[in-house]
C-alpha cells in the first residue's frame, strides 16, 4: 500500500524537473509536423488515415448533390451504420469527440456542484468536457495492467456530489465496465463512456459504445476510422438521443424553426464528413483486423526484451490496439525519452503517453495518482496506422531491439 508520505514525495520529485522535461518534449516531438517540413522517404509516422477511392467517390457525390452542410443522406446513413456497429438503437453525429462528451454530460443535466470521476491517464478533453458544464472532474487512478480507470480507485472517490463515472477505453483496451456499472447502480450514478479510442473494442463480444447510459466517439484523423474531425454519441435511450439531437442544433425544435426554449450548441457534423465516415464504416472490420494483426507482429518482434512491457488483452476483452503502446523501464538501457530520440534518428516517429491530467496546470492536485504518474513517465506509443506494413513493423522492432543491447555510458 502506497503511503500518503510516499505519494507526496513522488509528486514533489516530479514538479519542476518533470515540467521542464515536458517543455523539452514539446520542442523535440511536436504534436503535428509542420507542413513545410520535408520527410525522408523512409520516415514512418506515428499515424496516417487510411483513405481511398471510395471516400473520394462519396465526398464527390455529396458535393455534386449540393448537400454539404449538416443535412444530407450521408449523415443519417453514417449514424445508422454506427449504431448498428455498436449494437445500440441510436447514434447522434456531432462535430468532434470533445463536443460529443460535452453534449452527453449537458444532456444528462450535469452542471455546477456536480462531480464526474475521470481517469487521471487520458487525453485532457475528457476532463475539459466536464469543466465546460461547470462540474468538477475528479481523477481516479488507473489499473497497472490495462491502463484503464481502476474501479477500486473510483469507489474511494464517490461523494454525495458524484453524478457520473467517465471510463476511457485507453489506447483501445476496454475499461472494466461490469465493475463500474455495479458501482453506478449502487450509488445511482450514470456511466458516460469515453470511447474515442475504442472503436470495435469489446467485452465478452459486447462492443464499447453500448455499455454506458451514453458513449462518445471521436473520428479525428488518427482514430481507427476518421472523418477528419467529427464525433458520435451512442445510446439505447430514445429520450436522451432526442435531447442530444435538439441541443446539437441550437436547441431549435424541427417543427418550430428559429424558436429556442433554451441555450443550445452548434455541434453538427457535415454531410461531407459523414460521406467519408460511411466509406470508412464499410471497411471498419478490415481496419480492426489489421490493427490486431499489427499488434501481433509487434508482440512477436518485441517479446522478451528486458525492460519493455507489452500491452495486455485481459481475458474476455477485445483490445483493438488503437495505438500499439509499450512501457520502457529498467533494465532497458535507455529511458523512454532517450528511446524516442533514438527512434527519431532512425526516422521512426513515436509519442509519449498522455501526461496525467492531475499533473497539468489547470487540474493539478497535491495527491497525484501514482500508477498514472508512473505510466505517464514510461509509456510510449509506436506507429500504428492500419496502412503500416509488416516490413515497417519489423524495422521498428529491430531498431528497439538493437537499442536495447546498448549499455549505459558516462
Amino acid at each position: 500500500m502506497t503511503t500518503q508520505k510516499a505519494r507526496d514525495a513522488d509528486f514533489q520529485d516530479v514538479q519542476e524537473p518533470f515540467h521542464t522535461m515536458l517543455i523539452e518534449q514539446l520542442s523535440l516531438f511536436p504534436y503535428l509536423e509542420p507542413e513545410t517540413a520535408p520527410r525522408p522517404p523512409d520516415f514512418i509516422p506515428i499515424y496516417e488515415p487510411w483513405l481511398g477511392a471510395r471516400e473520394e467517390k462519396y465526398v464527390l457525390d455529396a458535393v455534386r448533390s449540393g448537400w454539404i452542410s449538416s443535412l444530407g443522406k450521408y449523415v443519417t446513413r453514417f449514424e445508422a451504420m454506427f449504431a448498428d456497429f455498436c449494437g445500440v438503437d441510436h447514434a447522434v453525429s456531432v462535430s468532434n469527440g470533445t463536443t460529443a462528451l460535452h453534449l452527453a454530460l449537458h444532456a444528462l443535466g450535469i452542471g455546477p456542484g456536480d462531480e464526474v470521476i475521470v481517469p487521471a491517464l487520458t487525453f485532457v478533453a475528457s476532463a475539459n468536457a466536464v469543466t465546460y458544464t461547470g462540474a468538477k472532474a475528479v481523477f481516479a487512478d488507473v489499473d497497472p495492467a490495462t491502463w484503464c480507470i481502476d474501479p477500486a480507485s473510483v469507489a474511494q472517490l464517490i461523494t454525495p456530489r458524484t453524478r457520473a463515472i467517465m471510463p476511457v477505453h485507453l489506447y483501445g483496451h476496454p475499461a472494466a465496465m461490469a465493475e463500474l456499472l455495479e458501482l453506478a447502480e449502487l450509488y445511482n450514478l450514470v456511466v458516460v463512456e469515453d470511447a474515442a479510442e475504442g472503436h470495435g473494442a469489446a467485452i465478452d463480444g459486447r462492443r464499447t459504445g453500448g455499455w454506458g447510459r451514453i458513449a462518445a466517439f471521436s473520428f479525428y484523423a488518427n482514430k481507427t476510422i476518421t472523418t477528419g474531425e467529427g464525433g458520435m454519441l451512442t445510446t439505447d435511450d430514445a429520450d436522451l438521443a432526442a435531447r442530444c439531437r435538439l441541443l446539437r442544433d441550437h436547441a431549435m425544435p424541427p417543427q418550430h424553426r428559429y424558436w429556442h426554449d433554451e441555450v443550445g450548441f452548434n455541434y453538427r457534423m457535415t454531410n461531407l464528413q459523414a460521406a467519408v465516415g460511411v466509406a470508412q464504416m464499410e471497411r471498419i472490420e478490415e481496419f480492426i483486423e489489421r490493427k490486431r494483426s499489427i499488434a501481433c507482429c509487434y508482440s512477436e518482434g518485441l517479446q522478451e526484451i528486458p525492460g519493455i512491457t507489452l500491452p495486455v488483452e485481459a481475458p474476455g476483452y477485445t483490445n483493438i490496439y488503437w495505438l500499439f503502446s509499450i512501457l520502457v523501464e529498467q533494465p532497458f538501457p535507455l529511458t523512454r525519452d532517450e528511446l524516442m530520440r533514438a527512434l527519431r534518428n532512425e526516422q521512426i516517429d513515436s509519442r509519449p503517453f498522455f501526461h496525467p491530467i492531475d499533473t497539468l496546470p489547470p487540474y493539478r492536485t497535491d495527491q497525484p495518482c501514482p500508477t498514472a504518474l508512473r505510466l505517464g513517465r514510461q509509456g510510449l506509443n509506436l506507429p500504428s496506422a492500419p496502412s503500416l506494413s509488416n516490413d515497417q513493423i519489423a524495422r521498428i522492432c529491430h531498431a528497439i531491439r538493437k537499442l536495447g543491447e546498448l549499455r549505459h555510458h558516462g
